[in-house]
């Protein structure tokens, strides 16, 4: 039996497909630095069509130098692998068994492994990679014709063996690293527009975060300064002998009339973006109060026990306390002018020496000092702040300032109570009057940022 001499040495393929062999992964990512005109990258139309024409050249050259340029069988198979490598975008699973003979009877290498990397990057399905893996090994490592195969050539066999293992493998890891890359340069891509698009919105929830909170304090600090000022020209235009007094007074109660009707527009529009927890610093606090209703130019009882010395108040609380009552007063010389006021700064219900009292008197006579002990031990645990400003009905006598108002004073108090935890209730009197009253906790639910 006459051997036949074994196809040509493959342990070295002269070569592997290279990046040309499809588009580029690299379009996806951030284009670099425009080079000089000298260096500057082709037209994209000319890199697309490049893409697609060297692999087929190359499967070309390939087929000619391995099988000559005499017509036959052999060289038939490889142009016609070659040539199918111009749809391998479009089919490429087809185009891969086209291949197929080429290697098989032809023995090219370019055009198969060229056709394998493009399935690993175009279709990453294991299962037909494993198929298409094992069909590129088989066509490599028979012969053609069958009939040459020498299974006794163990030397020979193995080394075919081999060498088909990494033509097989070696195209299916580049499609999968080029695939790999791509879509991680996307997904960088998507991140960093997620990104910018999170700095955007953190952006404006700022701008509205400030928008709400210079509302509330344009509110709570210029209405209360402004209208006071108009109440004190009102008294001067009443009181004044001078008729150049009354008109300056007169001028300085419609200045001040109208730039609080300015104000209510523009708290208006700034409430409109939203609130936050934010405080502007410094604040008043507790301690203030007493020159709050010296100034306030009303009648004004203050009642108040050791709540506004006791330190065990939060900064938030005894700052929302303080606007409160600034609010309030403000209400009562837009509303009530002549009125009389009561501003009661305690301990909240449930808290003093009334429940020590009860406790003791429900507990057995042995244990009545320790019963209202541990009352008042634990009512000072746990015991929040009442703020209650209540007015009676206005004086009759008593000139109107006639202060505009614009409905976000109460809004404004309620929000703040309830950011800390706390409530607020506002509402008419039987007498005539009106009360507002707000109870916080001892410890409020945020610390400073409602204030």
């Amino acid at each position: 039996m006459t051997v036949s001499p074994l196809p040509p040495p493959r342990s070295s393929p002269p070569g592997a497909p290279d990046a040309a062999a499809s588009p580029a992964p690299a379009s996806s990512l951030a284009s670099p630095p425009p080079a000089p005109a000298s260096r500057r990258r082709p037209p994209q139309r000319v890199m697309r069509w490049g893409s697609l024409i060297v692999p087929v050249l190359l499967a070309i050259a390939d087929a000619l130098l391995v099988n000559g340029v005499t017509l036959g069988l052999e060289l038939n198979v490889s142009l016609v692998a070659a040539a199918a490598l111009l749809v391998r975008r479009k089919l490429p699973a087809l185009v891969f068994l086209v291949t197929l003979p080429g290697i098989l009877i032809g023995y090219v290498w370019f055009a198969p492994m060229i056709a394998l990397y493009t399935v690993a990057r175009l279709r990453p399905d294991r299962r037909l990679l494993g198929i298409s893996a094992l069909l590129l090994a088989a066509a490599h490592f028979i012969p053609w014709p069958v009939s040459d195969f020498e299974p006794t050539a163990y030397r020979e066999n193995t080394l075919t063996l081999i060498d088909a293992c990494v033509t097989s493998v070696g195209p299916i890891a580049l499609g999968l690293l080029v695939r790999t890359r791509g879509e991680l340069a996307a997904r960088i891509e998507d991140l960093t527009r997620s990104r910018r698009h999170a700095d955007e919105l953190i952006a404006e929830q700022v701008l509205s975060t400030e928008r709400a909170r210079l509302a509330r304090e344009m509110h709570d600090v210029v209405a209360h300064q402004v209208s006071l000022i108009s109440l004190q020209a009102g008294a001067v235009q009443i009181s004044a002998e001078d008729a150049k007094a009354r008109e300056g007074a007169r001028t300085i109660r419609e200045l001040s009339v109208r730039t609080l009707d300015e104000l209510r527009h523009m708290v208006g529009i700034l409430r409109a973006a939203g609130g936050d927890h934010e405080e502007l610093t410094p604040q008043p606090r507790l301690a203030d109060l007493p020159r709050l209703i010296e100034l306030s130019a009303l009648d004004v009882d203050f009642e108040t026990d050791s709540a506004t010395q006791r330190p065990g108040h939060s900064e938030a609380v005894e700052r929302a306390a303080f606007r409160i009552v600034q609010e309030a007063l403000t209400n009562v010389r837009k509303h009530a002018p002549g009125a009389r006021v009561t501003v009661r700064v305690n301990d909240a219900e449930g808290a003093g020496p009334e429940a020590a009292r009860g406790a003791a008197h429900e507990a057995p006579n042995g244990s009545a000092h320790e019963a209202a002990h541990g009352a008042a031990h634990g009512t000072e645990e746990t015991r929040g702040l009442r703020v209650e400003v209540r007015n009676g009905p206005p004086d009759a006598s008593a000139v109107a300032p006639g202060l505009p108002g614009g409905g976000h004073g109460l809004v404004g108090l309620r929000e703040r109570a309830q950011l800390l935890g706390g409530t607020l209730e506002a509402g008419p009197t039987e007498e005539g009057g009106f009360v507002v009253r707000a109870d916080f906790p001892k410890t409020p639910r945020v610390t400073g940022p409602a204030a």
